[in-house]
């Protein structure tokens, strides 16, 4: 496999962690177009990709740790909802935000974290432990489950009440969801692609999503599906078989830049 083949097979997951580190699509990738265009420039640091996506990651570190201070100290710009993240952002250390995701979303080992992040194993492991505990402290908020498989619904209704959310429906298709939310608007929502009655859990969420800015968090069996850069691709993205750590990890970054709440 040449050089270029295995970037690209790493490049949608790349893109998945650039997108839940900043909470937007856009700015996660004009940092990858960043790794990328410095590994041209750099023979060494292109040499060193070919040895999968811990150099790949080590190297959009390097790249996001270089330019985040220009980011914090300029002037706010963009949406709303990309303001409103990035002083919350600045609330929670950065390094725990990126060992989180790096060992949830990303299921890197702490070892693998600990090289991508230049540091100990030790102070990964510490780091995670401080991310959990800053982020758990979010307000609480209702959830609807769009999952039409019964055993990973009831999975997913354990885990985000155990998290200390409410479940305000479950839905095994889009009818279903349409339902839940004609009688309350989520304040998160988790769906499958594929629902039980061939509808989608993807127009499920358009539905909602015309109705109410609503953090989601889709997991599915094929994120290639969502990772194709053909449309606005959805920055939460947890795929199965999956591990509760990973749906814990999302559902707090998600409502961290998701919450609509004013800032303290």
């Amino acid at each position: 496999m040449s050089l270029g083949e295995q970037v690209a097979k790493n490049l949608p997951y790349l893109r998945r962690y650039a997108r839940a580190l900043t909470g937007s699509q856009k700015t996660g990738d004009t940092y990858v177009q960043a790794t990328l265009e410095a590994a041209l420039a750099d023979e060494s640091l292109k040499a060193t990709l070919a040895g999968g996506r811990v150099p790949l990651y080590r190297a959009f570190n390097k790249v996001w740790s270089s330019a985040y201070l220009e980011v914090v100290n300029g002037p706010a710009a963009g949406s709303d909802h990309e303001i409103a993240a990035n002083m919350r952002l600045k609330s929670i250390t950065p390094l725990n935000r990126q060992v989180l995701l790096l060992t949830t979303l990303e299921d890197f080992s702490v070892e693998d974290t600990a090289e991508i992040m230049d540091m100990d194993a030790a102070d990964v492991s510490t780091l995670v432990k401080e991310a959990v505990d800053e982020i758990d402290q979010e307000t609480a908020t209702s959830v609807l489950i769009i999952e039409d498989e019964p055993l990973i619904s009831m999975q997913l209704e354990d885990l985000v009440t155990s998290l200390g959310h409410k479940i305000c429906g479950t839905a095994a298709t889009r009818r279903q969801a349409q339902a839940v939310v004609a009688e309350r608007t989520p304040g998160l929502v988790l769906a499958d692609i594929q629902l039980a009655d061939g509808s989608s859990g993807l127009d499920a969420v358009d539905d909602i999503l015309s109705i109410d800015s609503v953090p989601v968090i889709f997991i599915t069996a094929y994120p290639e599906r969502l990772l194709t850069g053909d449309r606005p691709e959805p920055t939460y993205l947890v795929t199965k078989p999956f591990q509760e750590s990973t749906v814990r990890a999302a559902i707090s970054q998600a409502l961290f830049f998701g919450s609509s709440r004013p800032l303290d």
